[in-house]
């Protein structure tokens, strides 16, 4: 009992506590979270380990937390004006990203020479964060729109190669894995059948959308709809031993794209999110590092962050006529903290043991300072 005391009120301490700390350290909240989310762990005051109730109860929020963030993330993107957009910016986006994929085995294998896992985690990329950068910057800047644009179909590809790496790990090159990859790309082509299907019934029936989240709603229904739009992708991800996270993802993106007209709803699923979830994901990324591999893995950690942001900011020039290149900086840097890919290639790698102790807290490391560093760099970098 004293472990989920001592929990709760460390917990709420830094809830309370860090946006203050951000505005005298003048940078933003989620790097704070992490630090003192490390001090709190390496002091004993969360974590834990198994066995420890407390412990486990901060590891099961954090979890919603994570998924929660995905949500955010996707709730971040409309298919609809994605697709509005100019020919020249999905062009551009795709190749970013056939530049980075040609870049990987270079930079990883030939230059750095990391471990293949290593190798594969330099190229991921996920919006998670970009749900806080857009909330901090305006969504209309050009460098944001271009970078949910080729983080909406980077994240896709990164969880869709990270489901594939995990299985190929376990099972080997074998007919279970053809049918794992069968089973994933089956459920991405359903998903794409149904937001056509969808968008066919909304557009016969329009007043089926007021019904659902009506304009005055004194019940919060619209609020109770998304949540229940977001469990029920988790299930469905539960169900089909697919990556959780990816759910949450598409649960956000099909309340962005066909409920856009409820304004006032992102306001509730947002503050509700930064304001308690998301923080504790945070927290508890920060003290999951074990500090006995501080000295032996930082020097590992920082040649990653090198070798991410170096592949990044090479494959950003394709962007060159459509940013300046400060823009194109600001881009580089958004796209390279995939916090929680990074930690979940390298449990994969660590798992299978394919990993030594030393790398996968280098990995570990390198996902913590990827955050702290490049925040901060984003904020220095924009206001120039």
């Amino acid at each position: 009992m004293d472990s989920i005391i001592t929990h709760i009120l460390a917990l709420s301490l830094v809830l309370v506590f860090s946006p203050y700390l951000s505005k005298v350290a003048r940078i933003q909240t989620t790097p704070i979270e992490i630090i003192i989310g490390s001090i709190l762990g390496y002091l004993g005051l969360i974590g834990g380990g198994e066995g420890n109730e407390g412990s486990h109860y901060f590891d099961l929020i954090a979890e919603v937390g994570f998924l929660y963030l995905m949500f955010l993330a996707g709730l971040e993107i409309n298919l609809k004006s994605i697709a509005k957009m100019p020919k020249d910016y999905i062009v551009k986006a795709i190749n970013f990203l056939v530049v980075l994929m040609i870049l990987t085995p270079i930079v990883g294998h030939f230059i750095f020479k990391f471990n293949y896992i290593i190798t594969v985690a330099l190229p991921l990329i996920s919006v998670g964060l970009l749900a806080t950068l857009s909330k901090e910057h305006s969504k209309n800047t050009s460098w944001i729109n271009i970078a949910l644009l080729i983080g909406a179909i980077g994240e896709v590809l990164s969880i869709t190669a990270l489901t594939i790496l995990e299985v190929a790990i376990a099972v080997g090159f074998s007919t279970e894995l053809i049918y794992k990859i069968s089973i994933l790309f089956l459920f991405l082509l359903t998903i794409v059948g149904l937001y056509h299907l969808i968008r066919l019934i909304f557009w016969w029936y329009p007043e089926l959308k007021n019904k659902m989240m009506p304009r005055v709603d004194n019940q919060d229904q619209d609020f109770r709809l998304a949540i229940g739009i977001f469990f029920f992708m988790i299930v469905v991800m539960k169900m089909l031993h697919l990556e959780l996270a990816f759910g949450a993802f598409i649960a956000g993106l099909f309340i962005s794209t066909f409920f856009h007209h409820k304004k006032q709803l992102e306001n509730k699923i947002t503050s509700f999110g930064f304001g308690f979830l998301i923080p504790i994901f945070f927290i508890h990324v920060g003290s999951s590092f074990d500090y006995g591999y501080f000295v032996s893995s930082i020097f590992i950690a920082i040649k990653i962050l090198i070798a991410m942001i170096l592949i990044k900011f090479l494959a950003s020039l394709v962007l060159i006529r459509l940013l300046s290149l400060k823009e194109l900086m600001l881009v580089a840097l958004s796209l390279s903290m995939p916090l929680t890919l990074l930690v979940a290639t390298a449990t994969v790698g660590y798992r299978a043991g394919i990993m030594q102790d030393i790398e996968y807290n280098a990995l570990i490391l390198a996902s913590i300072l990827e955050v702290i560093i490049f925040m901060v760099g984003i904020k220095f970098i924009s206001k120039l």
